[in-house]
């Protein structure tokens, strides 16, 4: 791999600052109790153990209750400018989830938020442990500072887990999907992107 650029890419999913959907990760691991991700992973048929696209986004939706079904009754006008046109085809995105693997979902949960296995490096994948360190390439991590889904605390530990030497940490003022779509991304990330990117 020449370069990699990282997108609100969560790692660490117990840092001191989780942000909303993070914390009931400490409490979990603090109280013991664990959300059991198999109950939610059943919703399915037995055959395909897959997690409704729809359900599957409920937890990130539910701090945007407005965001998530706001176009669904939004009227067609003629002055609707861009930035309504950008919130609306978020919205429509957002809702637009296919079924999410059960079993992939269940390790999800179990690996990353409850055990935050990749952070410790205690994560195995075909058999193999994965060492973030073994990434030399050159590495920008992107988070945005309103993000609630993959807050900066949780992307930011990546630049000390890597193991290269060209690497940088850019946080940009916009949410989620606002690192995207929309005039921060436009005017702000994508040409920072394209600028690391040129040497």
């Amino acid at each position: 791999m020449r370069n990699l650029v990282l997108l609100a890419t969560p790692v660490d999913f117990a840092p001191e600052d989780p942000g909303p959907l993070g914390l009931w990760t400490l409490w979990s691991r603090n109280s013991g109790l664990f959300l059991d991700p198999n109950l939610l992973a059943r919703v399915g048929d037995n055959a395909r153990p897959d997690l409704p696209g729809r359900l599957a986004g409920a937890a990130t939706s539910v701090f945007e209750p407005l965001a998530r079904h706001a176009y669904s009754g939004a009227p067609k006008r003629p002055y609707r400018d861009e930035r309504v046109e950008t919130f609306l085809a978020a919205c429509r995105w957002v809702d637009d989830g296919i079924p999410f693997p059960g079993e992939a979902f269940r390790r999800w949960i179990e690996d990353f938020y409850q055990e935050n296995w990749l952070a410790r490096g205690e994560l195995e994948l075909r058999g193999r442990r994965v060492d973030l360190s073994n990434i030399v390439c050159p590495v920008l991590n992107v988070a945005g500072a309103q993000d609630y889904i993959c807050p900066p605390s949780q992307a930011e530990p990546t630049i000390n887990l890597v193991g290269s030497d060209d690497k940088e940490f850019f946080v940009s003022d916009a949410g989620h999907v606002g690192l995207m779509v929309g005039p921060v991304a436009k005017g702000e990330v994508r040409p920072r992107i394209c600028g690391w990117l040129r040497p």
